[in-house]
């Protein structure tokens, strides 16, 4: 699935021919109006969207590590509990998890910026929920969140804007998803970054 929301790497100078790197294709994408959601359809099943409404790093930090384990999600594995706390207190922050049976199968993350805009800052499914038709529903739902955040948060501005990021490193279905839910292209760059193992939720997931 995908990392939108994970923030692009800074440009790397490589001075050293025998470092491994990669080139990655960044691509922005953006919504202006709540009337450019197109919702998925609802698959069948126990499948259900809730907030996660307590602050909780542990939590947190599962779901970006499970989530993002075998698509090099590297970012945020070296913050302290307390720059993960500090993240999720920022007034208009929203978790919405999707459950499967009880199970947690995904989540986004959604981040309010200045100005009536907000990013989805993360998005995705741990891999054994892929391919079962949740992901589309779940952005359908991380959108619309996204669109009514100032109904939850009254000292935030009416959304005017939602948007995010998606990379070459995700899965081979997530532009098709975001572009289906109705978000527009407005730039793209292709950065060089490190080649970093697949971190997986621990060391050896996923065959890494």
């Amino acid at each position: 699935m995908s990392n939108p929301a994970q923030r692009p790497a800074q440009a790397i100078e490589v001075t050293d021919a025998t470092d491994a790197t990669i080139e990655v294709t960044i691509w922005s994408l953006e919504q202006t109006s709540p009337a450019d959601l197109r919702p998925a359809a609802v698959p069948e099943g126990d499948l259900r969207i809730v907030r996660s409404e307590v602050v909780l790093p542990e939590f947190s930090r599962f779901l970006y590590s499970a989530v993002g384990g075998d698509i090099h999600w590297t970012d945020r594995l070296g913050m302290t509990y307390a720059q993960w706390q500090e993240l999720l207190q920022r007034p208009g922050a929203e978790t919405w998890v999707a459950y499967v049976n009880g199970t947690p199968a995904g989540y986004v993350q959604l981040d309010a910026q200045d100005g009536g805009v907000v990013e989805i800052m993360y998005f995705g499914l741990i891999p054994v929920f892929r391919g079962r038709r949740i992901g589309g529903h779940l952005l359908s739902c991380g959108v619309a969140r996204a669109w009514d955040l100032a109904e939850r948060w009254p000292e935030r501005p009416p959304t005017e804007r939602v948007w995010l990021h998606t990379c070459s490193k995700d899965g081979p279905y997530a532009m098709d998803n975001y572009l289906r839910r109705g978000f527009r292209l407005f730039d793209t760059k292709t950065e060089v970054e490190p080649d970093v193992a697949t971190p997986g939720p621990w060391p050896g997931a996923y065959g890494a």
